[in-house]
């Protein structure tokens, strides 16, 4: 039997397949086939979106803002690549 290495899977990845477990359209050895993942890691991550669905809708878990951007330095900016690329 050969040791398969250790692999890391995205975060979007992992809340496709723990998704496509929850909608139960599929068992998880048919999932587990489809990803390429092992059955038990399937249920791990179904598990996990279930603990923390709810932290999704809290009010001060919202997308970080932009930084601040100078427009004028980008204008600036623009303005020397500009030349530059005339020159």
């Amino acid at each position: 039997m050969t040791k398969r290495n250790r692999r890391t899977h995205s975060p979007a990845f992992k809340a496709k397949v723990a998704l496509a477990a929850l909608k139960g359209d599929k068992t998880l050895a048919e999932l587990a086939q489809q990803f390429d993942v092992h059955p038990n890691q399937i249920t791990d991550w179904k598990k996990q979106l279930q603990e923390r669905v709810a932290d999704v809708f809290e009010a001060g878990n919202a997308a970080p803002a932009a930084p601040p951007v100078d427009v004028k330095v980008l204008h600036a900016k623009i303005g020397q690549l500009t030349l530059e690329n005339d020159s």
